[in-house]
C-alpha cells in the first residue's frame, strides 16, 4: 500500500500547513514506521501533480492546503483529488474555508449560538475616530488568514486610536488585505487538538498555552514566540476550565465539519468564559514544538508517531485498497501495528 504526502515549497507561505521539509519527513518517517511504502513529494506545477496520480496512491496526505501556481488559480489538493477519487486527509475545501478565512469561521459558529471574541473587519482610514470603531478599547489586531503568528506582536495589542491606526496600516499594507479586530481578552490561552476515528469518536486534547512575557509586560502569541519556541505548553488544573474549553472545542469542531483532524484556538476573559477564536485545520505536525502533537502528549500521552496514525486513519478507512497484514484497527478504530 503506497501513501504520498504533499507538499509544496511553503516556508514563505503564512497560510496553515504542516510546516517545513523536516516537519513533512517527520510525517513520513511516522508513516513508514508504520510499514506504508511512503513518498515525500513536493509540488509546484499540476504536472507534478499528474505525476502523483500515476504512482497510484492509496492515500495522500495534505500537508498543506493548495498549491500556489504563477499566473494562475491556486490549486486546491482536496478538490483535485477528490475529483481523482482518490483518498485524502482532512476537510474538504468547502471546510476548509473556514481556515483561510477566520472571520467565516467566527461568524459560521457565532450564527450557530457558539461563543466568539467580538470583532469587526478594519481598512485605513475606514474609522474616522474612536466614537465611530463598533468595539472599545482595548482591541487586538491581526491578520484575516495568517498562520504561525504571522502579523502579531506586541503593537497587535492597542489601547488607544493613533495606535490603532498605525497597526492598521502596517498589516494593510503588508497582507493587503482588510484587517481583523477582535476584543482584547485578558483571560488565558488554548489550544485543542481533535483527532476523529474512523468510528466517529473524538480524540480531544486540550491544553493551555502561556507566551512568555514581553519587555512590555504582555504575553502575545505573535510569530516570534512561535519562531523561538518560547511558551509553554501545560495541562489545565481546573477541571471547569477544562471543560469548558473542551467542550467549546468539541461544538466548534462539530458545527464546522471539520473532517480527520483540527486544532481549536480558544481564550478566556477574566471570568473564565470561554471564546472560539480560530481553527487551524492543517496544523503544524514539527516533532517536538507544533501544539498539534504537544497537545495530544500532553493530555493523553499519545506519541508523535501515535498521532499521525490517528490522522491518517479515517483517509485510510475512505480509500478502496486494504489495510497491509501488519496493521490492523483496533475496537475504537484506531490502526495498530503488529510489528
Amino acid at each position: 500500500m503506497h501513501i504520498e504526502i504533499i507538499t509544496t515549497p511553503n516556508e514563505a507561505l503564512k497560510e496553515s500547513g504542516f510546516g517545513t521539509i523536516k516537519a513533512c519527513n517527520s510525517v513520513k518517517n511516522s508513516i513508514q514506521s508504520m510499514g506504508f511504502s511512503t513518498r515525500l513529494s513536493t509540488i509546484e506545477t499540476k504536472e507534478e501533480l499528474n505525476d502523483v496520480l500515476k504512482r497510484q496512491p492509496v492515500l495522500v496526505v495534505l500537508a498543506v492546503k493548495y498549491i500556489p501556481v504563477k499566473n494562475e488559480d491556486d490549486i486546491w489538493l482536496s478538490d483535485f483529488f477528490s475529483y481523482h477519487g482518490i483518498s485524502f486527509t482532512g476537510s474538504s475545501r468547502e471546510v476548509l474555508k473556514f481556515d483561510s478565512n477566520k472571520v467565516l469561521a467566527k461568524t459560521h459558529l457565532s450564527n450557530k449560538g457558539i461563543n466568539t471574541a467580538k470583532y469587526f473587519l478594519a481598512s485605513p482610514g475606514q474609522y474616522k475616530n474612536e466614537s465611530e470603531l463598533p468595539i472599545t478599547f482595548p482591541l487586538f489586531l491581526k491578520p484575516l488568514d495568517a498562520a504561525n503568528g504571522n502579523g502579531i506582536d506586541d503593537s497587535s495589542f492597542v489601547t488607544n486610536f493613533a495606535d490603532f491606526k498605525k497597526k492598521t496600516q502596517s498589516l494593510f499594507d503588508f497582507f493587503k488585505q482588510p484587517v481583523l479586530v477582535e476584543e482584547y481578552l485578558d483571560g488565558s490561552e488554548f489550544t485543542v487538538a481533535a483527532i476523529k476515528t474512523p468510528d466517529q469518536k473524538l480524540i480531544v486534547s486540550a491544553v493551555e498555552v502561556i507566551p512568555q512575557e514581553s519587555t512590555n509586560g504582555l504575553r502575545i502569541l505573535g510569530a516570534q514566540a512561535k519562531i523561538d519556541d518560547s511558551e509553554l505548553l501545560i495541562r489545565i488544573s481546573e477541571n471547569k476550565i477544562k471543560n469548558g474549553v473542551t467542550n467549546l472545542a468539541i461544538d466548534a469542531f462539530n458545527a464546522l465539519g471539520i473532517r480527520d483532524f483540527g486544532r481549536i484556538d480558544i481564550k478566556t476573559n477574566n471570568s473564565g468564559e470561554c471564546f472560539f477564536m480560530e481553527a487551524n485545520l492543517v496544523p503544524g505536525m514539527t516533532h517536538g514544538s507544533s501544539y498539534f502533537p504537544k497537545a495530544c502528549d500532553i493530555a493523553h500521552d499519545l506519541t508523535y508517531t501515535k498521532v499521525i496514525e490517528l490522522i491518517i486513519a479515517g483517509g485510510l478507512a475512505r480509500a478502496s485498497s486494504t489495510i497491509p497484514p501488519n496493521i490492523s484497527p483496533d475496537s475504537d478504530g484506531k490502526l495498530v501495528s503488529a510489528l
